[in-house]
């Protein structure tokens, strides 16, 4: 009887600590271009849990990515990143999102033009609402661009997983071309300059 309550007292402690630890784990939805450089950023950010690159914020349900590139369906490209509140704040995962593209130039970064390369923040909550108005608000304000900050704040409305090849592309595909001259020198800028945020 005394194991049997032992056991029972174990499993509340441990149901306890599991909620405790999901209670901090929040959600953010961002497209800052080509989803294989945004998921190499945030994969290396301490305290982000996990990165899906995917779909959001169009109106077709369950869109292939050749679909998607043609710029058709409404759809950004977008990294899903589940992230620990407690080591990493939802204002620090946007200033990496705002210093690591150039939220300045309307559906296109770099060689890469179209809506779904379109640089936007969906809000899953009216508190990142709020935060993410006020983060653009003040970067405007600080004139660190040229031209005006483009970057739309949206509500969440979907999110549709990326096919399994794009997941980690750049880890798996180092020395392909595009990851080469366009993911390695971003990767590179942000180790730099954002050194204090990389996971140990």
């Amino acid at each position: 009887m005394r194991f049997f309550l032992f056991f029972i007292f174990q499993l509340f402690l441990l149901n306890m600590i599991h909620a405790q630890n999901n209670s901090n784990i929040e959600t953010v939805t961002l497209g800052s271009g080509c989803f294989w450089c945004s998921e190499a950023i945030f994969s290396r950010v301490e305290g982000v849990i996990k990165v899906l690159p995917g779909y959001s914020g169009g109106h077709v349900k369950n869109p292939t990515y050749k679909e998607v590139c043609v710029g058709n369906t409404g759809h950004a490209e977008v990294v899903q990143i589940s992230y620990n509140k407690n080591l990493i704040s939802f204002t620090e995962l946007l200033e990496i999102f705002f210093k690591t593209h150039n939220p300045t130039t309307l559906n296109r970064q770099g060689g890469d033009v179209g809506t779904q390369y379109r640089s936007v923040i969906f809000y899953h909550s009216e508190e990142q609402h709020q935060l993410a108005e006020k983060i653009k608000r003040e970067l405007e304000d600080q004139h660190i661009w040229d031209d005006p900050i483009v970057t739309s704040v949206e509500p969440f409305t979907n999110f549709f997983e990326a096919e399994d090849y794009h997941h980690q592309y750049y880890n798996n595909n180092p020395n392909q071309g595009y990851c080469q001259f366009t993911i390695t020198p971003k990767i590179e800028k942000f180790e730099k300059v954002f050194k204090e945020y990389l996971k140990k």
